[in-house]
């Protein structure tokens, strides 16, 4: 086993409340054990570019409460490229650089595993993407703010909803996975929510709206992943409306709105543990591995499987949206 002796933190892909926090617990945690720790600028195109640069424990010092990432980040084409991962690889050892930790989602990840295998730097995952869309982790760095982000916003909407009986459908963001529109669903008391791990019956939706409207239950909220079957809150919109042109019909897409904004305690907490985590994991020679949370205890994930698999949503869940919706 190689010991490592100076470290890289990058963040990636799309950003995510709490990965400063993340970024804050590696530089820390890397400067007690006497690491040297770099920070790299905008992702994989900052290792290409050689921005790079020394971290110390004041270069983090009052940004856990901040959302983005002090890092930036950004996509970076050329690192699908071998040359452009050699192109990456040289820089790195210009700088001493012999182990890397990536925070990003499960395309960050699959670039880590690549230039891992090629260049034996071994590199540690930190799960951050608000979709929740990676296995291994019961939560990931950034989802619990961007579910309490789009409460918030839909709590709002019941409000003007409730004044002029309308229906809502609200989009939020889940491009493959359905968890934010699931848990902002349920705390919202939604009366459908439309996500990618479900087939969506559009006939159902019709026919549940009529209903609500003969017992004269006038006002509906609908969340809507955007990644699901059915093309999105505009979609869904259009066919309600065909279909109930007499009811008051609005749609409101969250967007980016869910991706900004100070970070939760909870998404503090999972993104300290972890980034404290990815430096013992480097230093105890658990490689190429993506730190998560399971079960209120650090779980190791073999980056190649927490690229490929997903997770799964109980059936359950689906039942009390029916019930609790009733």
């Amino acid at each position: 086993m190689k010991k490592v002796n100076n470290i890289a933190v990058l963040t990636s892909g799309g950003d995510a409340p709490g990965m400063n926090a993340a970024v804050r617990a590696v530089v820390r945690t890397g400067i007690y054990h006497q690491l040297n720790v770099y920070g790299v600028m905008y992702g994989y195109r900052g290792m290409l570019t050689g921005e790079i640069f020394p971290m110390e424990n004041k270069t983090v010092a009052n940004i856990i409460q901040r959302g983005g990432t002090i890092l930036k980040t950004a996509r970076c084409k050329e690192f699908y490229e071998y040359e452009g991962r050699k192109k990456a690889y040289e820089n790195l050892k210009k700088f001493g650089i012999d182990g890397i930790v990536v925070i990003g989602g499960d395309g960050s990840f699959k670039g880590a595993q690549k230039f891992s295998q090629e260049f034996d730097i071994p590199c540690i995952g930190l799960p951050g993407t608000i979709d929740k869309d990676i296995a291994g982790s019961d939560f990931t760095i950034g989802f619990d703010t961007a579910v309490n982000t789009a409460v918030e916003a839909i709590d709002k909407i019941r409000d003007t909803a409730d004044a002029h009986d309308r229906l809502f459908i609200i989009e939020v963001m889940g491009r493959d996975a359905g968890y934010i529109a699931l848990h902002s669903g349920i705390a919202t008391g939604a009366e459908h929510i439309l996500m990618p791990e479900r087939k969506t019956n559009i006939d159902d939706v019709i026919d549940d709206l009529a209903a609500n409207e003969r017992r004269s239950k006038l006002v509906n909220l609908i969340v809507v992943a955007e990644g699901d079957e059915f093309g999105g809150a505009n979609e869904v919109a259009k066919h309600v409306k065909e279909r109930l042109p007499h009811l008051d019909t609005r749609v409101c897409i969250l967007g980016h709105i869910q991706r900004g904004g100070s970070p939760t305690c909870l998404d503090r907490l999972i993104a300290s543990r972890m980034g404290y985590a990815a430096v013992d994991a480097l230093l105890n020679g658990q490689h190429n591995n993506m730190i998560g949370i399971v079960n209120n205890q650090i779980h190791y994930t073999p980056l190649d499987h927490a690229v490929k698999a997903t997770q799964k949503i109980d059936p359950e869940w689906f039942k009390i949206v029916k019930i609790l919706a009733s």
